[in-house]
C-alpha cells in the first residue's frame, strides 16, 4: 500500500474518467469553452498591444518652429527636445525639404513652381518612446522657446491607449472568473465520479490505505480533464482566429490593422491552456475528494 505505484494511479484515473463518459465529455466541453472565451480576450488584448507598439513606433508628431528663426537657429532647438525625456528620437525639417514635401503629395505641382519656401515654417518631425505620455510630452515641447506651434493626433493616441487599458482589464477580470467557474466544473466533475465509489473508498480506509494511495487516482483525473480542455480549447481558438485572420486579411489594403500570426502565439496560449487545466483540475480533484477521506 505505501509504494507509489504510478501505473496503477495513472490506470485508475483513466478508468475513472471513462467511466463517467458524457459528464466528462461536458466537463471537458464546458471548461474548453471557458478557456477559448479567456483565450479571446487575451489575445485581442495581444493584438491591440502589438498594433500599439507599433503605433507607437511610427507615431510621430510635428513642432514647428517660430517663423522669426533661421533654418539654423531652428535646428539648434533639437538639443533641448532631444533632452525631452519620453522622445526616442527627432529630425529637423528644414523650410526647403517641408515645400518639396508639400509639393510631392498634390496633384498638379506645377501650381506650386514658384511658391518660395519662406513661407513654411522649419519644424521638428518627433517619436516618442511611451504613447500615452504623448499629451504631457507635447507640452514639455511646447514649452521650448522658439517652438511656436505642435501638430498631433491626439484623439487617435487616446483612443488606443484606452481601448488597450479598458481591454486588459476585462482580459484579467475574464482569467478570474473563468478559472472560478472552470474550477467549479471540474469540481462537480469529481464529485460525480465519486458519488458512487464513498463505500469502496470507505472499505479502502478502513483496511489501511493511505489518504494519498485513495487521493491519486482522482487527481490523475482531474489533470486529464484539464489537459483535456486545454488541447481542445487549443485547437478551437486556433480555428476561431484563423478566420478571424482571413476576415481581417479582406481589408488588408487599408493596412489599419496588424494581426499577429497565431504560430507566434500557439506556444504561450499552450502554456497558459496548460497550466490553467492542471492548476484546476488538480485543485478541484484534491478539495473535493477530502470530505470522503474522513473515514
Amino acid at each position: 500500500m505505501r509504494r507509489f505505484n504510478f501505473g496503477y494511479y495513472i490506470k485508475e484515473g483513466f478508468h475513472g474518467a471513462g467511466s463517467h463518459g458524457f459528464m466528462t465529455f461536458a466537463a471537458i466541453t464546458i471548461m474548453a469553452s471557458c478557456l477559448v472565451i479567456m483565450g479571446s480576450f487575451v489575445l485581442l488584448a495581444m493584438n491591440l498591444e502589438h498594433n500599439l507598439n507599433a503605433l507607437m513606433a511610427e507615431n510621430e508628431f510635428l513642432a514647428y518652429v517660430d517663423d522669426s528663426y533661421t533654418d539654423e537657429e531652428g535646428a539648434q532647438l533639437g538639443a533641448q527636445i532631444g533632452a525631452i525625456e519620453n522622445v526616442a528620437s527627432y529630425r529637423y525639417i528644414t523650410r526647403e525639404e517641408a515645400l518639396a514635401d508639400y509639393v510631392g503629395e498634390v496633384e498638379d505641382d506645377s501650381l506650386y513652381a514658384d511658391l518660395p519656401a519662406s513661407v513654411l515654417r522649419g519644424r521638428f518631425s518627433i517619436q516618442v518612446t511611451d504613447i500615452s505620455q504623448l499629451p504631457d510630452t507635447i507640452s514639455q515641447v511646447r514649452a521650448v522657446e522658439g517652438i511656436a506651434k505642435i501638430s498631433a493626433a491626439l484623439d487617435v493616441a487616446n483612443g488606443f491607449v484606452t481601448l488597450r487599458n479598458v481591454t486588459v482589464v476585462i482580459a484579467l477580470i475574464m482569467v478570474v472568473v473563468l478559472v472560478v467557474v472552470s474550477f467549479f466544473i471540474i469540481s462537480n466533475a469529481i464529485k460525480l465520479a465519486t458519488s458512487g465509489r464513498e463505500g469502496e473508498i470507505a472499505i479502502m480506509k478502513m483496511v489501511g490505505a493511505t489518504n494519498a494511495f485513495v487521493r491519486w487516482p482522482f487527481v490523475v483525473e482531474g489533470i486529464l480533464l484539464g489537459l483535456g480542455s486545454a488541447i481542445l480549447a487549443t485547437l478551437v481558438q486556433w480555428g476561431v482566429y484563423q478566420l478571424l485572420m482571413q476576415a481581417v486579411n479582406v481589408y488588408s489594403h487599408v493596412q489599419l490593422i496588424n494581426i499577429i500570426h497565431f504560430e507566434d502565439l500557439v506556444l504561450p496560449l499552450m502554456v497558459c491552456f496548460g497550466s490553467i487545466g492542471l492548476i484546476v483540475g488538480v485543485l478541484g480533484s484534491l478539495i473535493t475528494i477530502r470530505k470522503f477521506l474522513r473515514v
